[in-house]
């Protein structure tokens, strides 16, 4: 059998990897990155701000960002978290946490699926009394995170170059507290997000499906136009933290 990639490796794929005989296996988080113990992640950073996007935008939350992605989006913000960052026991991680006293955790990436100890830290945070949320590519499956958990689930469009990565049999798992999140980098993509919602009758299936134009390719207010023209019952949002610090990370 061919030798797992690497954490920060594109060859991850869309929650496959193949072996010599050319056959395709789901990637579950449990088998992602056998190597990293349980009780342990690689963390890029832990900070303190606001929420800039979902259901909760603007309330004072910690984020948890582990390193390592399988994707590689034409329009991503958080290249810096490919590779590198710091291993990390999880009492460590929530001894960090705690520091800030918050209400709500959201544990990001990268991909965070992509280690084997996210379920776990999940899990963990949720035990504590926070209120968590997972901000997930959608091409790692998604079935094993804990039920107190708040899915943040995108569904990438053809525009980010990896919709072909999207996991779809990941939408069973979404439940009424959950979340679906497109990135729109043009009207092409939008028209395919609509026929998305169609096809998986995906309003009526979550708590919040959102509509994101991608930063500097497409301008908001186009979005909101389109949105409204079509009477869709979709969040338009933007991203709050670039508008009050731009790139900076930590933010």
């Amino acid at each position: 059998m061919a030798a797992r990639p690497r954490l920060d490796s594109p060859r991850l794929s869309s929650a496959r990897w193949t072996n010599n005989n050319n056959s395709s296996i789901i990637l579950r988080p449990s088998t992602a990155l056998l190597g990293f113990p349980v009780s342990q992640l690689r963390i890029t950073e832990i900070f303190h701000s606001l929420q800039g996007e979902t259901a909760t935008m603007g309330l004072p939350t910690v984020f948890v960002r582990l390193t390592g992605c399988p994707l590689r989006c034409q329009y991503c913000d958080t290249a810096y978290a490919f590779s590198g960052g710091t291993q990390m026991a999880i009492d460590e991680i929530l001894t960090d946490v705690a520091r800030y006293s918050p209400r709500y955790v959201t544990v990001t990436g990268g991909e965070p699926l992509a280690q084997l100890g996210c379920i776990t830290l999940l899990a963990r945070l949720c035990d504590l009394g926070y209120s968590v949320s997972l901000e997930t590519s959608g091409a790692v499956d998604v079935s094993d995170v804990d039920a107190r958990v708040v899915k943040v689930m995108d569904l990438k469009t053809p525009g980010s170059g990896e919709s072909h990565r999207n996991l779809y049999a990941n939408i069973e798992h979404l439940g009424a507290e959950d979340q679906v999140k497109f990135v729109i980098c043009d009207r092409g993509d939008y028209e395919w997000a609509r026929m998305k919602l169609d096809e998986y009758d995906l309003c009526p299936r979550v708590a919040e499906v959102l509509f994101s134009p991608s930063y500097d390719q497409l301008e908001a207010r186009e979005l909101a136009e389109w949105v409204l023209e079509d009477r869709l019952r979709v969040r338009v949002q933007i991203q709050l933290h670039k508008l009050l610090w731009g790139d900076e990370r930590g933010r």
